[in-house]
């Protein structure tokens, strides 16, 4: 039985939990959570604080030896809005990597909003056609609208519970000024996204993590009799409980059941978030759900380590791929030729490249985007589709996934993958030799498929011992000249790979 971790450093809280896979499913065997607000500085001076940062590792330390103690396989550490925004950073990452050897993955917002998705789909029967999913923390606020299990829209908003505290509340209660222009804030930012929303009309809404756990706590205790349905918070409901916090001090808050005491601290301004979006959008309310980020990231850990997608994973992946080949205006059909080619040589060459299945997913990817570039500009396209690729939101794909993704796409031209390139020096050494290996491939199914004529059928590939032959099969009687040609020209490079002589044929 594999035993997975997953950590979840947030703003507000951090936050762990760790689950063994049994029979095809992910059973929770410990979770810990800590409030240690490590955003709150970075919100006003864009620095996480030295005292945040030692409670944050001394939290960590312990996760760690929770971790230890269940015999882990597998541990993933993901930081969210308050690391991505602070300008140290990377000491932090460095002090956490010094004091547990975790290397922290730091996420984009959207990348949280997909984790947060797939970890609610993995674990909840959605039977409505469109679903908002809505998690708001101490920095950040993600929206996503979901359909029949697949993204259809998804949005980070900077709307977090601690970052509109620090930036808009000073006094306790706060005072009517400070809350007119909180609500100015909230009104604007959710004015971005209002009319994606009413027009997708969803029929329910579940929320996730701290804020909305407590609004729903302080719901179901004032208002136990007029709840139509267990565990629904309405919108009216809403708007009594944000206009009755705004009211009380700190202390008044804390004694309201399901509100403790640092989350009294900011739950005013994540109430009025809440508030804002329901009233803005006509929605009826939500129900909270315990499952979040944390769920997300087991969920991905588990298709990772069993190195095969699963249907809901492989289908963003692709559904995002698409996207932007659309967006960038790349030739889709040509793109889906040499993706063909591409796999076909993967698959035909295995015995040479011996790359593990995970590459083949990534030449995939790296087929369909190597054209991107040529929307900025044709003069240094292949160095522009390495940083519109490893700089763009694909879903399901991790940063450095997307890096390796990149680097395959980046050596097309007459550059070739040096170590102490600047896209080559970020990734392990291991993954340099594959990059090359994939790369290749990848240059010689863009060759077969030079023509832009769609004239090769199929690739045949003839394994000997010092030399590989590639016999290209026509269409019909359709010339491959110039695909013939486009080949011989890699075979420099395909001896200095491989270590073998190439050759090219018609069938």
């Amino acid at each position: 039985m594999a035993t997975f971790a997953a950590v979840d450093i947030g703003s507000n809280s951090v936050r762990l939990k760790i689950a063994r896979l049994v029979r095809g499913h992910l059973l929770p065997v410990h979770e810990d959570r800590a409030v240690t607000r490590l955003g709150a500085s970075v919100f006003s001076d864009g620095l996480l604080s030295p005292t945040s940062i030692d409670e944050t590792v001394k939290v960590l330390r312990r996760f760690h030896r929770a971790v230890q103690q269940e015999a882990a396989d597998l541990v993933r550490v993901v930081a969210t809005s308050a690391v991505r925004d602070a300008r140290n950073s990377r000491a932090f990452l460095e002090w956490v990597r010094s004091a547990t050897g975790w290397k922290v993955e730091i996420i984009s917002g959207v990348e949280e909003a997909r984790l947060i998705h797939l970890g609610l789909v993995s674990g909840l029967k959605l039977t409505s056609s469109t679903v908002l999913m809505m998690d708001l923390g101490g920095g950040s606020c993600e929206l996503t609208l979901s359909s029949k299990g697949h993204i259809r829209d998804t949005v980070s908003l900077p709307l977090g519970a601690v970052r509109l505290t620090n930036e808009f509340l000073r006094h306790d209660p706060p005072r009517k000024p400070e809350l007119r222009r909180l609500r100015g804030f909230i009104d604007r930012e959710i004015g971005r996204v209002e009319e994606r929303i009413t027009k997708a009309k969803p029929r329910v809404v579940i929320a996730t993590s701290g804020t909305a756990e407590s609004l729903s706590a302080v719901a179901r205790g004032l208002y136990k009799a007029a709840g139509r349905r267990a565990g629904f918070t309405s919108r009216d409901q809403l708007r009594r409980i944000t206009k009755m916090l705004g009211r009380r001090t700190v202390d008044a808050r804390r004694k309201l059941s399901g509100v403790g005491p640092r989350r009294a601290e900011i739950i005013v301004a994540g109430a009025e978030v809440y508030n804002e979006l329901f009233e803005r959008c006509r929605l009826p309310g939500f129900r909270y759900s315990p499952l979040g980020l944390r769920d997300g990231i087991l969920a991905q850990m588990v298709v990772d380590h069993e190195k095969r997608a699963t249907k809901r994973v492989e289908s963003e992946r692709w559904d995002s791929i698409r996207a932007a080949v659309a967006h960038y205006r790349v030739d889709m059909q040509h793109a889906l030729q040499v993706r063909q080619a591409a796999m076909q040589l993967f698959v035909s060459l295995k015995p040479l490249h011996r790359l593990s299945p995970e590459w083949q997913e990534w030449l995939s990817a790296a087929a369909m985007l190597y054209e991107v570039g040529d929307y900025l500009n044709r003069n240094g396209r292949h160095r522009h589709a390495y940083y519109i690729i490893s700089h763009s939101e694909i879903l399901g794909y991790t940063p450095q996934q997307r890096r390796i993704i990149a680097s395959i796409a980046r050596y097309l031209g007459k550059s070739r993958p040096l170590a102490n390139d600047g896209p080559m020096k970020v990734l392990a050494p291991a993954d340099r030799e594959s990059v090359r290996k994939a790369s290749l491939l990848l240059r010689l199914a863009r060759a077969i498929n030079l023509g832009r004529s769609n004239s090769v059928r199929r690739t045949r590939v003839r394994l000997h011992e010092s030399s590989v032959e590639l016999i290209l099969v026509p269409k019909s009687r359709a010339s491959m000249d110039l695909e013939l040609w486009a080949v011989e020209k890699e075979r420099a490079y395909f001896r200095e790979v491989f270590g073998r002589e190439l050759s090219a044929a018609a069938a």
